[in-house]
């Protein structure tokens, strides 16, 4: 089967076509700008990218564009060839607890999960209608960020509030990540030929969250209501006392919004750096010298370092940790400080295995008490073989 994995932002569109089973991919890209002028898409073919300008009004023809792309680089004959269409959305609220086929009783449901992410899942809805329109007769699925974080149990999802706030509201943690969480959970289990693995998953790129699963079921994870809780990120601030948010509504005469703003896109590494959000520039300003990017790293390594031995706690022991996404795969020094910071549960480093990048490896020392591996991630095909299992 030949199954589309898509990711919609609210102006961008990411795409990867699998053939199921196998997993090989046929084709990906990017279309970026889309309805804010200057438009363009990328395309990644049999090792070649090719970039294109072109102008994206709206969601509608990126899709009609994307299907054009398809045709003519002889991935699909037709329409009838594209067998499913799994599309990636960041929350599910508190009534979706894995994968599901749309339908018009999804769609009327999902608009209830419109406000537990009001900058993502809107976005996430304009690509969902572009694709039903272009392709009405293929089936199409959604794959929830959230849903994997669904086997939480209460006390671990459940927040010290008043009770009735989630009787009313649905306040609970949920989580984010999960898709990434649950492949490095599968194939880590596979890898190693065992289901009843405890498993710290630690996804670290520009946003970061962490994981402990014992045998499938997820025990906790870092991100809260949103995403802004956890640890520190690239631009947020992970957790913080709330009661610094009236605080600085006072004394810099901003709104609750303006400085839920600055905990979101001001913080984290950009916010303490004043430098960037971006971990490799962070790293060169710490090779020049530069005090506050040094203080970030070092804030950074060890607001990981502290979920991975209390989630160590949670699972009693756990039997592997696992760095995947962005920064978690390819950053030597990241990994490198986190194992120093929890050197206390047992665990060391293999300074030669830890200098690879990207790739499947163990870093840990022989002697360490729990193994540690660096696992790429691949929420895509996660996507295309929840599409592929439904659509079956």
């Amino acid at each position: 089967m030949k199954i589309l994995s898509v990711n919609a932002g609210s102006s961008s569109l990411k795409f990867t076509m699998f053939e199921l089973p196998a997993g090989n991919v046929l084709i990906s890209g990017n279309f970026e700008k889309i309805g804010i002028g200057n438009s363009f898409y990328s395309i990644k073919l049999d090792g070649e990218k090719i970039v294109k300008e072109k102008d994206l009004k709206d969601h509608s023809i990126a899709v009609s564009t994307l299907i054009e792309e398809l045709i003519d680089n002889k991935i699909v004959n037709s329409l009838d060839d594209i067998d499913g269409i799994g599309h990636r959305v960041v929350h599910g609220g508190p009534n979706f607890k894995e994968s599901v086929l749309i339908n018009n009783a999804f769609l009327e449901e999902f608009k209830n999960c419109i406000e537990y992410a009001p900058l993502h899942n809107p976005a996430h809805l304009m690509g969902i209608n572009a694709f039903m329109e272009a392709l009405p007769n293929t089936p199409q699925v959604v794959v929830f960020d959230t849903a994997f974080h669904q086997s939480m149990d209460e006390e671990m999802y459940l927040y010290p509030l008043p009770y009735e706030w989630n009787e009313k509201y649905h306040i609970r943690r949920y989580g984010a990540h999960g898709t990434s969480h649950r492949f490095i959970n599968k194939t880590i289990s596979e890898k190693l030929d065992r289901n009843d693995l405890k498993v710290i998953s630690c996804h670290i790129g520009n946003g970061s969250s962490l994981c402990a699963i014992n045998a499938g079921k997820v025990v906790h994870t870092s991100m809260g209501f949103t995403p802004l809780a956890g640890t520190m990120m690239g631009t947020r601030s992970g957790d913080v006392d709330a009661s610094i948010i009236p605080f600085i509504v006072q004394k810099e005469n901003k709104t609750c919004e303006d400085v839920l703003n600055d905990l979101n896109k001001k913080s984290g590494l950009l916010g303490v750096s004043g430098v960037s959000s971006d971990f490799r520039e962070v790293q060169n300003g710490i090779n020049e010298g530069n005090h506050r990017c040094k203080l970030a790293f070092k804030m950074l390594c060890q607001s990981i370092a502290n979920y991975i031995a209390m989630y160590n706690n949670m699972l009693d022991g756990s039997d592997v940790i696992v760095f995947t996404a962005g920064i978690g795969e390819n950053s030597v020094t990241m990994r490198r400080q986190v194992i120093e910071n929890i050197k206390s549960l047992g665990v060391t480093i293999d300074e030669e295995a830890n200098g690879k990048r990207g790739e499947f490896v163990l870093i840990s020392g022989k002697d360490s008490k729990i193994p540690v591996y660096v696992l790429p991630t691949n929420e895509e095909l996660m996507i295309a073989t929840d599409t592929y299992n439904i659509i079956k």
